[in-house]
Parts: structure tokens; C-alpha cells; sequence
């Protein structure tokens, strides 16, 4: 039977083409076989079952590391705002001036509808395929559509599980709408689907990621880890909506701890080292419950856009968070403002495309990492020093004890962004006494951080801050690609969170045992190569907190340490009810025009405009 092609309601409702993935838990190298498919006899072989299991998790790059991603993530938070000089639609963003035609959100829900409708036919006609190994797809496809949906109820509410032929049923044929309202009941049945199917996803899928035979090493293949932490963030999620009942937060706890006392059984532990675990180099760490899978170096298998003549499957799946929270280190002279020279103005694959366009708020640079000496979190997510990348001579400044001119070589340290004030003077100070002085930015200088925010013309050049290297990725084959790094989605220490949560709700052992598990990262955050035993004992006694210590803003205040720039701040504040009141405070180009409607996204104008039902508007979100 052949598929007809689906109008754009709801998304796109069928993939075109599926990518075949061959991965070598080994080599990680992919083969990538483009396959058109467009007949339900696809899914009636095995092969064609594995296709559609591939089409999802090449589905996920579109949602998990492209610029609209970053930005429907996390600008417009408390930590993060969009700099209109980098891109106007990450201002919009961020200061609540968008409407529902915004790109951003109509990437993420035209996508996020592809995977669920491969899911449902995976999950119709899996079973009797002989050849596979059917619980254990069944897990993937279950797990994969709890996400999905997970993604699209944290942004939009209440979302159709009736796509045109029934409920959780695969759509053959074009459907002009829009199984919505009434809403409750939806959302009623959107919550039992996605948690029926991380509970079916932590029974049938393997212990340990690699199917259990190579424990933490090898691809992102989906686990059981990963399961009980999405139940464990779902649980979480649905005791703060409307939908809420009395055991989420226990049964929230139990998912969490499920893993947290059994890592051996599942193959998951946290780092010694929180720097560690998004190193480059160290993706398929233990610390890492689940990624969207991307080969460094290999910009086709990752179906990148192209770059430089590079050839490649599709666009809009590249890490663009490797270039977003970049500032403008190329047009940045030193030793001095004025100096006129730019040691690092060679762009590398390393420090990637300075697109300067989601930045660090003054509350997480000044408040939330305040304390950036006993917490190393702050120095394992931000760069604090570029080497110069092009030899440049300089001249010394005045007041130094040198003068004429020196010599910046490829390798020197030529710019170095301050950890406080008080830092920029000392720094500046030793600097007059250097015989190689290199640019120290203060602060003062880096826009958001100092106070000011730059409205719709943007910021000047160069946009000074702070930059994310979490994505960073010396393989690609210029400084202006996108990353091609796995793209993480879930990790332990975030269970560890969540446990805590539930604790502080009620279950488990209460704020105490809340405290305890709050601690166990805190304890890790004191940790840094290098340090004495002394010191480090020091910094373990400086990071401890108390039971009286452990309120909702203070675990929210510990997601942003813990998990800043992972694209999910504006679903962890919006989720809680935390929004509005939190970004009021802390950021404030949104503060005047933040309401509390704007919890929930817009309907994209492109889905209400090809309804052909009557009054399409009943089905907006209110406010919007």
C-alpha cells in the first residue's frame, strides 16, 4: 500500500527518506545508505523495521544540537539571553517578542511528529516480524516516542496521540485535523502514553547501553539507564501540571533510585572529575545515560550541512551549540582594547564560528557561579583562555616594565576572561610585569554579565563573554562547521537531581536524604586535577550543604550548575511553574514582557493555517 504524502498538519507525518546506520561499537564509524521508502511493506522485514528505528534516531539530530534547539532551550531563561547581533530570532526569543510564526518552534514541532508516527508503525508491526529482537526494538520505539512526546508536552501542552487514524495508531493519509482539544483529556492521555512507555522501555530494553556486552563503551544504543531516568524526569514533570497525581513524586523517587543504587547492574557511574564528562574525547563516558549519536570528523555520516564544497545527506542536524555560545575571540586585539592587533583572528576548528548568539545572564555569571573557586563547574563549562592561533607582534602597554614591541606565537595565551573583578585587577596588574602580556577581560566589558543588554540592534563588536565549550570539536574540517560530537540528553548526575526532588516532595527520606544526594555532586564539583589532599578537603567541607539548605530554587539553582548550555533550562523553569517569576529577576530585556500564558508555546501559524476544520484558532494555547 503505498503512503501518500501528508500536508503539513501536525508536521510532516512520514520521513522520506531513512538512513541506515552500520555502527562498530569499536571503529564508531557510520555507514550511511540513504533508502527511499514509501510503502507500509517496510515495515514487514526486519531490515525495514531497523531503517525505521535509524529514521528516529536521525530524526533526533534536527531536535538535539541545532541552533533552534540552543535556542527554544535556553534563551529567555534566567541563565541565558539571545544577543540580537548574533541572530535576531534568539533576541525575539529571549525578550518575548516572538509570535507563533517563529522558526525556532516550528522546527521542533514539524520534526518532533516524524519520529512519533515512525514509532507507532515500528510499534504496530514489530511484533510479527521474525528475525529481531523484538523486545528490545519494542524498547527503543517505546522509549523514542515517550521522548518525543516528552519534548513536545514540555513546550506545548496537550498534543494530539490521535494523528488521523486513531489513537498511537501509524498515519497513512493525509489528515487535515487536529485531534487537540479537549485538552485535559489529551494531556490525561499524552501523560498515561509517555509514562506506559518508559515503564515498558525500562523492562525490555538491555541493562547496559551496548546491549550489554561492552557495559559503558560503544554507540548510544538506548538501556535501561536511560529509561528509568526519563520515567524518573517524566514523574517529576507531571506532578507540577494539572494532570498531577499523589504518587508522582514517589514513583519519580523509585525510578531514580533504581538507578542510583544499582550503577554496577546498569553500567553507569558518575566521573570523578566533572570537567571529564564533556570532554572531547571522552563522549561514551559512564556518566552519560544517552546521546543523539554523531561521529567527530565525519561530516556525511552525520548528515551535516555542507561546508567548503563537503558533501552531505540533509541540513539543520549539525551541533550548532559548538559555534552559539561562542564570542568573538577573532576580532578580540590584545594585549589591549586598543592595541589594534588580534592574536587569536585565525578562527580554528577548536574555538569554531564565533556566533556570539545565546549569552551568559549577570545571575549566572555573578550568582549562579559565584563561588568559582571550591566549584570547578564553572571552569568545566566555560573557556577561560584562548591561545593565540595567528604569530601577531603587539606592543606593550604603558606602564609596563617592558616597552617597543613582543612577539605572540601560536600556542601563547593571548586572551584571558576573568573569573570576578577582583581577578581582572590582580591579572591586569601582573601583566605590566609580563614579558608576553595578554588581553585580560574584565567583567565590566562582557554585555549581560555588566548589566546591559543589548536591544534590537544587537551588541558591538566584539561580543565579549564567557564562551561554552561543552560542544567544542577539533575534528571538524573548518572552524565554521557545525560539531559533530554525540549530543547528550541524559546523564546520572541529573537522576541524582531529580531523586532529590522527589525527596523534597515527600518521598524517600525527605530534605535529608535530599541533602545527601545534592551532595554527592557537590562533592564531585570540589574536585580539580591538581589539588592536594588538603585542598580538596577544604573544598569538599565548602560545598556541603544542609537539609534546611534544599528548596526547589535551590535544586533549580544546582540544574543550571550542573547542566548549563544543555539546551534545557526554559522546560526545567517552565515545567516547575518557574518561568515567569525566575526570569522577572534575572533577565531583563524579557522581564516587561514575560506573561504567565507564555508557559506553554504557540501553536505554529503554519499548522493553524492548514486545518481545515472550522475556526482554527480554538486550538492556539491561551494568550498566544
Amino acid at each position: 500500500m503505498k503512503i501518500k504524502t501528508i500536508k503539513v498538519i501536525i508536521g510532516s507525518m512520514f520521513t522520506a527518506a531513512i538512513v541506515l546506520f552500520a555502527m562498530d561499537s569499536c571503529s564508531k564509524k557510520l555507514d550511511v545508505q540513504p533508502k527511499t521508502v514509501n510503502t507500509v511493506a517496510m515495515f514487514q522485514t526486519s531490515q525495514g523495521i531497523q531503517l525505521a528505528v535509524n529514521s528516529v534516531y536521525s530524526g533526533l539530530r534536527y531536535i538535539y544540537g541545532p541552533e533552534g534547539d540552543n535556542l527554544t532551550g535556553d534563551v529567555g531563561t534566567d541563565m541565558w539571553w539571545g544577543n540580537a547581533g548574533g541572530s535576531a530570532a534568539a533576541y525575539q526569543l529571549s525578550s518575548y517578542t516572538f509570535d507563533y510564526t517563529d522558526g525556532s518552534i516550528l522546527t521542533l514541532w514539524n520534526r518532533t511528529f516524524n519520529n512519533i508516527n515512525m514509532c507507532n508503525g515500528i510499534i504496530t508491526w514489530a511484533p510479527g516480524i521474525p528475525g529481531i529482537d523484538t523486545a528490545n526494538i519494542l524498547g527503543q520505539a517505546h522509549f523514542l516516542r515517550a521522548l518525543n512526546y516528552l519534548n513536545l508536552v514540555s513546550q506545548f501542552g496537550a498534543i494530539p496521540v490521535d494523528l488521523g487514524s486513531g489513537d498511537w495508531a501509524f498515519n497513512q493519509s493525509s489528515f487535515a485535523g487536529f485531534n487537540r482539544l479537549p485538552a485535559n483529556d489529551i494531556l490525561t492521555k499524552d501523560w498515561a502514553g509517555i509514562i506506559s512507555d518508559l515503564i515498558y522501555a525500562t523492562k525490555n530494553l538491555p541493562d547496559k547501553r551496548g546491549f550489554g556486552t561492552t557495559g559503558a563503551t560503544g554507540a548510544f544504543t538506548l538501556s535501561k539507564p536511560a529509561a528509568f531516568a526519563l520515567l524518573a524526569k517524566a514523574y517529576i514533570f507531571k506532578g507540577y501540571s494539572a494532570n498531577a497525581e499523589s504518587t508522582d513524586w514517589q514513583n519519580a523517587y523509585n525510578a531514580a533510585m533504581q538507578l542510583i543504587n544499582n550503577q554496577s547492574k546498569y553500567g553507569c557511574s558518575l566521573l570523578a572529575n566533572y570537567a571529564d564528562v564533556v570532554a572531547e574525547g571522552n563522549d561514551y563516558n559512564t556518566e552519560l545515560l544517552f546521546a543523539v549519536e554523531r561521529i567527530p570528523g565525519n561530516t556525511g555520516a552525520n548528515e551535516e550541512s555542507a561546508f567548503n564544497g563537503l558533501a552531505a545527506t540533509s541540513g539543520g542536524k549539525d551541533v550548532n551549540a559548538s559555534n552559539d555560545y561562542n564570542m568573538s575571540y577573532d576580532a578580540t586585539p590584545a594585549p589591549l582594547a586598543s592595541s589594534g592587533k588580534n592574536p587569536c583572528g585565525t578562527r580554528t576548528p577548536l574555538y569554531g564560528r564565533p556566533m556570539r548568539v545565546i549569552c551568559p545572564t549577570s545571575f549566572l555569571y555573578n550568582t549562579l557561579f559565584a563561588d568559582k573557586i571550591n566549584d570547578s563547574r564553572y571552569d568545566g563549562t566555560f573557556n577561560y583562555a584562548y591561545l593565540c592561533t595567528v604569530q601577531t607582534t603587539s606592543t606593550y602597554p604603558s606602564g609596563s616594565t617592558y616597552s617597543g614591541s613582543f612577539t605572540y606565537n601560536v600556542g601563547d595565551t593571548a586572551i584571558v576572561i576573568a573569573h570576578s573583578l577582583t581577578e581582572y585587577s590582580a591579572l591586569v596588574s601582573a601583566q605590566l610585569k609580563s614579558a608576553k602580556p595578554y588581553r585580560v577581560i574584565s567583567p565590566a566589558e562582557m554585555p549581560g554579565i555588566n548589566g546591559t543588554y543589548p536591544g534590537s540592534g544587537g551588541a558591538s563588536q566584539p561580543v565579549l563573554m564567557p564562551p561554552m565549550k561543552k560542544y567544542w570539536d577539533s575534528k571538524r574540517s573548518s572552524a565554521n562547521e557545525g560539531g559533530g560530537r554525540p549530543y547528550p540528553v541524559l546523564k546520572l548526575s541529573e537522576v541524582y537531581l531529580l531523586a532529590a526532588e522527589a525527596c523534597l516532595k515527600g518521598a524517600g527520606a525527605g530534605t535529608t536524604e535530599a541533602a545527601s544526594l545534592i551532595n554527592v555532586l557537590r562533592t564531585r564539583a570540589a574536585y580539580r586535577t591538581g589539588l592536594s589532599s588538603a585542598d580538596l578537603t577544604t573544598r569538599v567541607a565548602a560545598m556541603q550543604i544542609t537539609p534546611a539548605q534544599v528548596t526547589l530554587d535551590f535544586i533549580l539553582d544546582e540544574h543550571g550548575r550542573e547542566l548549563a548550555g544543555e539546551a534545557n533550562r526554559w522546560v526545567d523553569l517552565a515545567m516547575r511553574g518557574q518561568l515567569v517569576n525566575r526570569v522577572k529577576l534575572y533577565n531583563p530585556p524579557a522581564a516587561a514582557n514575560i506573561k504567565d500564558y507564555m508557559l506553554l508555546r504557540p501553536i505554529p501559524k503554519s499548522q493553524l493555517d492548514n486545518l481545515t476544520v472550522p475556526n482554527a484558532s480554538q486550538f492556539q494555547n491561551t494568550g498566544w
